[in-house]
């Protein structure tokens, strides 16, 4: 049996999986895939993790690595837990030549958990679209990159776009909007904005907790149907999104009034609901699905040399949404050899190529990433680089986009970023970043 092969049945399993020897030599780099391939959220982690290690193998394949380093990835099942997240964390963070080069914990529980470590151990959080939103700040939070966007920048798109079908933010006056949110670090991160969206706009806001894993809304839903809010907004994962699409279409609530964050708008959301899902909204981390010039090396590098971990999900929302994400780590690591040379790079010399990464329009096209994702740029300030998400409506058969790109206000945003951060820095007694003394 190949070690690809034993890496997935072990991770049938719940174990860890090996998803490439990852036997770090001299000249490898070692990237950990914290992943979830089984339990009630495995539908939307599998395609997340294929994505993911389908991009490493393709750099290794066609480019021999990254600029001649070749990447050594290894996953861990963390099943969504955060005791196991953190387990599969300490386990992997001293693997390689140079200890692990980034984390990818891909649950906001596990991040808050790894917050408080990785300045320990000098290793940088990528959190693609999720985790703490005040960490967009890198004055107090060095070594969270939070890129694309926040749980805050997302609700702030929302109730964007429900003024815009509504005729205007004026006409969110006196209106109820609902959240019906997954009971963790997760799904509370974005009450507070709405909270405060409510206060300035001057709709009426209610936040409506379900249970982990999700398959239980029955009561969520009836309360909904007596409330009769004008939208509801959702922030699920895994079984929870299809349950509350067919729970929506059991009260009979319009799924068109139901706006799902990023995280609850891809396939395996909407397929098992059938045609109960019809006209269901969701934002966009700014990517669609479909195939794009990136997956052209991907077919010919991986999927024809029968190298992808899960050829059947190329292609779709979270897939792409893991390629995103390692074509992030990997450019930040490309960015951060400029300066330390072309060899395996410890977690705070990674961190500099973070802080320094800089995509252009022209570098996005090269990539193959041009139609999926805007210009992004870091910095030592700004670990997040963008505010702006599109919103996606399923037709029955595909996602198809519906509007322009929404730009986050950062004047309500920002100001909360930072005093937000200030507190956390005041209790944990962190002196914050000068990053004008930053080079």
């Amino acid at each position: 049996m190949s070690y690809k092969l034993l890496g997935l049945a072990l991770a049938a399993i719940g174990g860890t999986a090996l998803a490439e020897p990852a036997f770090a030599q001299a000249n490898e780099q070692f990237l950990p895939a914290l992943v979830y391939r089984t339990g009630p959220y495995a539908p939307n982690g599998v395609p997340f993790a294929n994505g993911v290690v389908d991009y490493w193998t393709m750099i290794n394949e066609r480019d021999g690595g990254i600029n001649g380093v070749k990447i050594a990835f290894e996953e861990c099942e963390t099943g969504y837990a955060t005791d196991k997240g953190v387990e599969c964390y300490e386990r992997l963070k001293g693997k390689g030549s140079t200890g692990a080069g980034y984390f990818s914990p891909l649950s906001t529980g596990i991040t808050f958990a790894l917050t408080e470590k990785v300045p320990g151990d000098k290793i940088p959080l990528l959190t693609l679209g999720y985790g703490r939103s005040e960490s967009k700040d890198g004055t107090v939070f060095p070594w969270n990159f939070i890129a694309l966007g926040s749980y805050w920048t997302a609700a702030d798109v929302a109730i964007q776009h429900i003024a815009k079908e509504m005729g205007g933010i004026a006409n969110l006056k006196g209106k109820k909007i609902s959240l019906v949110y997954h009971d963790s670090p997760y799904g509370k991160e974005p009450i507070v904005a709405l909270e405060a969206l409510a206060k300035k706009d001057g709709f009426e806001f209610k936040a409506i907790p379900v249970t982990h894993p999700g398959v239980e809304q029955k009561s969520q839903w009836l309360a909904i149907r007596q409330d009769r809010p004008d939208y509801v907004l959702l922030w699920g994962w895994g079984v929870m999104n299809s349950t509350a699409i067919k729970e929506a279409a059991a009260v009979a609530y319009p799924r068109d009034k139901i706006i799902g964050v990023w995280w609850s708008g891809a396939e395996p959301d909407v397929i098992p609901a059938g045609d109960q899902a019809i006209g269901y909204k969701a934002l966009m981390l700014q990517h669609p699905a479909g195939k794009f010039a990136v997956h052209a090396d991907i077919d010919k590098y991986v999927v024809a040399k029968n190298k992808s971990a899960g050829a059947d999900t190329v292609g779709q929302v979270l897939y792409n949404r893991g390629l995103i994400n390692s074509m992030l780590g990997v450019e930040a690591i490309r960015t951060a050899q400029k300066k330390y040379g072309n060899k395996p790079l410890t977690g705070e010399q990674i961190r500099w190529g973070f802080e320094n990464l800089d995509l252009s329009a022209a570098r996005l096209k090269e990539l193959g990433f041009a139609e999926m994702l805007k210009p992004l740029k870091l910095s030592c300030s700004n670990h997040q680089g963008a505010d702006q998400a599109r919103v996606q409506q399923w037709d029955g058969k595909a996602w198809k986009i519906i509007s322009d790109f929404y730009t986050a206000d950062l004047s309500l945003l920002d100001p909360m970023v930072k005093e937000t951060a200030a507190k956390y820095a005041a209790e944990k007694k962190i002196a914050p970043r000068d990053c004008s003394k930053e080079s």
